[in-house]
């Protein structure tokens, strides 16, 4: 039998001053069971890293063809495409097709460099692709804090990131190491 998602009911409140966005969201996440708590935490950053109100989580892992999180116009279009880990050029090359942005949140340390390396000279043609590193420290300290039900707290200012979870401060400095445009 199958094992199934685990449900992570999360308030996310985000001050993103950089934005001007400010907005509390109620989230009913679902953990696939081949998530981990890291990935889980990375995932909620980087909603909250694009937050608006009509940015979804979506069924994520148990899905191939969607992003992790979208966002859509009201006529149904694909205007953000927002994905984590590691993915093939192939992979980036099909988001970049079906969305205006895609935002790629990597995480990982040393298997991230890596995997940089090899796929950072195709990626240069997309001009809608935009890649974030997480630092391995950072995703690692975001996912100790991963409980059932979260209040997380996310302030953004010039770049620098603060999260609370449940009265817990975490820095994150994400680092762009390709940008949009």
């Amino acid at each position: 039998m199958a094992q199934k998602s685990t449900i992570h009911k999360v308030e996310l409140s985000v001050s993103d001053m950089d934005r001007h966005y400010y907005a509390t969201h109620k989230l009913t996440v679902a953990k696939h069971p081949s998530e981990t708590d890291e990935r889980l935490m990375v995932r909620i950053l980087a909603f909250a890293l694009n937050a608006h109100e009509q940015l979804e989580m979506t069924k994520g892992l148990s899905t191939d063809d969607e992003p992790d999180i979208w966002q859509k116009t009201l006529s149904g279009e694909l205007e953000l495409w927002v994905a984590l880990g590691l993915p093939s050029e192939k992979v980036v090359r099909q988001s970049c097709s079906k969305s205006k942005e895609v935002i790629l949140y990597c995480y990982g340390g040393r298997t991230t460099e890596i995997w940089w390396e090899k796929i950072r000279s195709s990626t240069t043609r997309f001009a809608n692709l935009q890649v974030v590193n997480i630092s391995e420290r950072e995703s690692a300290a975001l996912g100790k804090h991963a409980s059932r039900s979260m209040k997380v707290q996310v302030n953004v200012q010039d770049g620098d990131v603060m999260v609370s979870v449940d009265g817990s401060i975490i820095y994150v400095t994400p680092v762009e190491w390709k940008s949009a445009g």
